[in-house]
């Protein structure tokens, strides 16, 4: 089975909109939790895709990626991103320790819709043929963006979240060090992208994320691979 441009997009679109949109309102709700109301006062802690679509990160790259993915015949990580949301650590009660879960909260809401995705898989192969076939495929492309954007964001490299998490747990003189990469932390990933490297470290956690979602729903993992397969190709 292979799908062409136009289901893969529809197949993706939810997925990606949702995944990358509820990772940053996760942040502002954290941050909101531990004495931060910047997000709030900006109107990011909502479901609303509108509020954090970024028209570049959100819609044009992944795309441009389904579109080069389709003419390189499958395979490639799809990924984009939304309007940060705005967060003063300074505002946070204990800004080095609160930061951990501010940063964690992300990829801790890609964790969450994975599974949320995995369990319409599941609910999919109950259903007739007219909703069971693009149910399961919606729900792999959910569960694989989700994977990647959580492998992508826990990578330790601020400002990643992977980064923030790692200066919210090393000792201050080593926490300062990695602080000061983030204003070359995007041209680093964008090297390691085109090096070929950056698969190196996301497809061994990718692959456990999807593994273990399979695995909370009695799901085979080749049997959940296979339809993020198609979905690929």
């Amino acid at each position: 089975m292979e799908l062409s441009l136009i289901q893969k997009i529809i197949v993706f679109a939810l997925p990606v909109i949702f995944a990358i949109t509820l990772h940053e309102a996760a942040h502002g709700y954290a941050a909101r939790k531990f004495g931060d109301r910047t997000a709030e006062a900006a109107g990011r802690i909502t479901a609303n895709p509108l509020k954090h679509i970024d028209p570049v990160g959100t819609i044009l790259v992944p795309l441009a990626i389904l579109l080069l993915s389709k003419l390189a015949g499958g395979g490639g990580i799809l990924f984009g991103w939304a309007k940060p949301v705005p967060v003063n650590f300074g505002n946070l009660r204990n800004p080095k320790k609160d930061m951990f879960w501010v940063a964690a909260a992300g990829p801790g809401a890609n964790l969450l819709m994975a599974l949320f995705w995995t369990g319409m898989i599941k609910l999919s192969f109950t259903l007739p043929d007219p909703l069971r076939i693009p149910l399961a495929l919606m729900g792999a492309a959910g569960v694989f963006i989700n994977a990647v954007l959580m492998a992508l964001n826990l990578l330790p490299l601020p400002p990643l979240d992977g980064g923030r998490i790692a200066v919210s747990l090393l000792p201050h003189r080593w926490a300062y060090k990695l602080a000061r990469v983030e204003p070359y932390g995007l041209f680093i990933l964008i090297a390691l992208m085109f090096l070929g490297v950056l698969g190196i470290f996301m497809w061994p956690l990718i692959l456990g994320l999807i593994n273990l979602a399979a695995l909370v729903f009695f799901i085979h993992p080749v049997e959940l691979l296979a339809l993020i397969q198609i979905v690929l190709n």
